[in-house]
């Protein structure tokens, strides 16, 4: 590699000269090279361009702003309905918006760093697993890998442009981000075992109780999802507060909770370790998701106590009991032999227990009285404090930008 070095004065003075170089042209005189400038005909191109930009709006999308306005207050932002320019990060107003993002960045992994070679030798070997385990592992990723797809769309298409808060808007994009991850992990799973692909990815249009989630979630999409739709009336603001407890109580923070629990339990028994370590992942990521989902629906609560009426916490408290009952109907379908130290009625008492947790953690009474967790291994998964250190098992260094060659 040069270095400053290697320009030193005496090997400038011995290295050969390069031959003299042709005496330039003689310079144009200034008059006539001005009347040549003058004389080059303006394109069409050039002119509509000029023309263009002295119409330009300095201001576009920003509504009553104008240049010269003043600087943004804390007391500007709003989580919804907010007029503030939504282009200037700072100050912040919710300070745990932004440490979620930071999280998230420092949670940061890939699918191709987990070992997948055991997964692959006991997913192909004839006595391997039962036929109950291998079911459990097919319908996961079967649904997963549909549903983390589902709550992207809604991120993207529905949620971004209706949170009118930066620091929001910006974990907002990491948990996008994120979600894109978690396909690929589900992806790279199958694809690693072998699996047929169109089966699993089509899954959640054949199978009845995959089908039921997914729809379920879709039905809670649609509306917010036309890019017409905006919020500012109670009846819009509501609705965009069903998606929210759709897609974050319910769908992040029910639908998936069996799926977890019995690949995880796999794991535990040594099984299917590789797929085990990605949920592990997709985990940790899904808690923070969900927590922030919480964070944005009660924060939208305090702010517009008006929306919150009793009869839409009666209809919130509709939403999650009809989505425990519909991962009941999952777990009884996907388990109906017990298996892995657990079984439909042990699992149907663990989501009467999650489903009073949402219930408690939105201000709502809980529907499943005396729930109890039959699965405390699961809340020590979960409570990130005390989990341990994932990446200590990565296989692959993870390299930062300045570490990649650009070759």
């Amino acid at each position: 590699m040069l270095s400053w070095d290697d320009f030193n004065t005496e090997e400038a003075t011995s290295a050969p000269q390069p031959a003299p170089a042709a005496p330039p042209k003689a310079p144009q005189p200034e008059s006539a090279a001005a009347s040549e400038s003058a004389a080059a005909p303006e394109t069409d191109a050039v002119k509509a361009a000029r023309e263009a930009l002295e119409e330009l709006d300095v201001a576009p999308g920003l509504e009553e702003l104008e240049m010269g306005a003043q600087r943004i207050e804390v007391d500007d932002k709003r989580m919804i309905n907010c007029r503030a320019d939504l282009n200037q990060l700072v100050p912040f107003k919710y300070d745990w918006a932004w440490q979620k993002y930071l999280d998230g960045c420092a949670n940061h992994w890939m699918p191709q760093e987990v070992n997948m070679t055991a997964d692959i030798a006991l997913w192909k070997s004839q006595d391997g697993l039962t036929e109950d385990e291998r079911r459990i592992v097919k319908r996961s990723l079967g649904y997963f890998s549909t549903a983390d797809s589902l709550v992207a769309n809604n991120l993207v298409l529905a949620i971004y442009r209706l949170i009118t808060n930066p620091e929001c808007r910006q974990y907002i994009l990491r948990q996008a981000f994120e979600e894109a991850i978690h396909t690929h992990a589900y992806q790279y799973c199958i694809e690693s075992l072998g699996m047929d692909e169109a089966e699993i990815f089509n899954m959640y249009r054949e199978l009845p109780s995959v089908a039921a989630k997914a729809a379920w979630s879709l039905k809670h999409t649609q509306t917010l999802g036309d890019p017409t739709f905006t919020t500012g009336t109670p009846e819009t603001d509501q609705e965009l507060l069903r998606n929210l407890v759709a897609f974050y109580a319910v769908t992040e923070g029910i639908f998936f909770y069996c799926g977890f629990s019995q690949i995880l339990s796999m794991g535990r028994r040594n099984k299917m370790t590789g797929v085990a370590e990605q949920f592990q992942y997709i985990l940790r990521d899904e808690s923070m998701h969900l927590n922030f989902g919480i964070d944005v629906i009660n924060q939208i609560k305090l702010e517009n106590p008006h929306l919150w009426t009793e009869d839409f916490q009666k209809e919130v408290t509709q939403m999650i009991v009809e989505g425990a009952e519909l991962e009941i109907q999952y777990a009884r379908d996907s388990m109906p032999r017990g298996v892995l130290g657990m079984n439909a009625a042990s699992m149907e008492e663990y989501l009467h227990f999650i489903a009073n947790r949402r219930l408690a953690q939105l201000g709502l009474k809980e529907q499943y009285p005396g729930a109890q967790n039959p699965y405390p291994w699961m809340s020590e998964i979960m409570d990130l404090r005390k989990e341990k250190n994932f990446f200590e098992t990565r296989v692959i260094e993870y390299q930062t930008g300045g570490a990649l060659s650009w070759d």
